[in-house]
């Protein structure tokens, strides 16, 4: 006896989709964090010199619209045409493969850890506060496991773009990167920097959605007819607010990690050594510069020196 065929099957198999695998997503968003690394890396080096006090560019001499003297520091685009001059187009791209390493670890740590959220979580009825400080929580777990998982390779990334201030050739490849600092400081070396890096992210975190839930539900009216709209740029807008606020524990962080590692730019007279993360931070608030690199463009500083005319 035949079996007739289901015709749905036939239908099926003509009109078959390929629905992506979660390998095949997994690979195209590591590819593409990968781009963007690449394509956005000569921002953070050259926010990393600066960082370190380094200014091979001297000021020029410039007024506010308020008639004020001022000298104004090479922005982003003098600061990176003078790395081309000095180490070629590529030399843009000093440290980056570490960078690449460290993006490709945190998102397959990051996928790893929501897929286990996932299955954890429970349906049950929450007022909207508690959903955020447990969505935050999870947040914050899933920042901490990542950044333990990618600091070494950020201090490493750290110390090759700081290599150019000196002009050394000590941290090159990252094999050797590895070897050398495990050999020289141990497995602590690979995590110097970590606490003020956690820090400042769980504070931007936390701040960041906490206050955009405080707005979005006591400071824009039901009644405002763009009220959705104004809702979902809060939280972008805290970011960029909170950001800035956190930034000094992004740069004692970035310090800490060339502090006396054998590199001119972690040492005298670019930079004391210092016995402690606070230590940098005290020094950098004594001297005022705690938002020291938080700007490519538009960095001055006050002339006292400068006459009010010249002539």
């Amino acid at each position: 006896m035949d079996v007739e065929e289901n015709p749905s099957d036939g239908a099926s198999g003509a009109e078959q989709v390929n629905v992506p695998t979660p390998v095949d997503v997994d690979t195209a968003v590591l590819l593409l964090g990968a781009g963007v690394t690449a394509v956005t890396h000569p921002l953070p080096y050259v926010k990393l010199l600066i960082q370190v006090g380094h200014e091979p560019l001297p000021p020029t001499v410039g007024t506010t619209l308020f008639g004020r003297r001022v000298l104004y520091l090479p922005g982003f685009f003098s600061y990176a045409h003078h790395i081309v001059k000095v180490d070629g187009k590529w030399g843009l791209f000093r440290g980056l493969s570490p960078r690449i390493v460290s993006s490709a670890i945190s998102t397959v740590v990051r996928n790893k850890v929501k897929q286990m959220e996932f299955l954890s979580q429970k349906d049950k009825e929450e007022t909207p506060l508690r959903k955020v400080v447990k969505e935050t929580s999870h947040e914050m777990i899933i920042q901490c496991l990542s950044r333990v998982a990618t600091h070494p390779f950020h201090v490493i990334s750290v110390r090759c773009m700081a290599q150019f201030v000196g002009r050394e050739i000590k941290y090159s490849g990252m094999l050797n990167c590895l070897v050398k600092i495990y050999k020289e400081e141990g497995v602590t070396g690979f995590y110097v920097g970590l606490i003020p890096h956690v820090l400042g992210e769980v504070l931007f975190l936390w701040c960041c959605n906490l206050l955009a839930h405080f707005i979005n539900t006591y400071a824009v009216d039901e009644s405002f007819t763009q009220a959705p709209a104004m809702r979902s740029y809060t939280k972008f807008v805290m970011g960029i607010a909170v950001g800035a606020l956190t930034y000094p524990f992004m740069l004692v962080a970035d310090l800490m990690a060339v502090n006396n590692c054998g590199l001119a730019a972690g040492l005298p007279p670019y930079s004391p050594i210092f016995s402690s993360w606070m230590h940098c931070w005290t020094h950098l608030s004594n001297k005022g510069k705690l938002f020291r690199g938080s700007s490519f463009f538009f960095r001055r500083m006050p002339v006292t020196s400068l006459p009010l005319s010249e002539g």
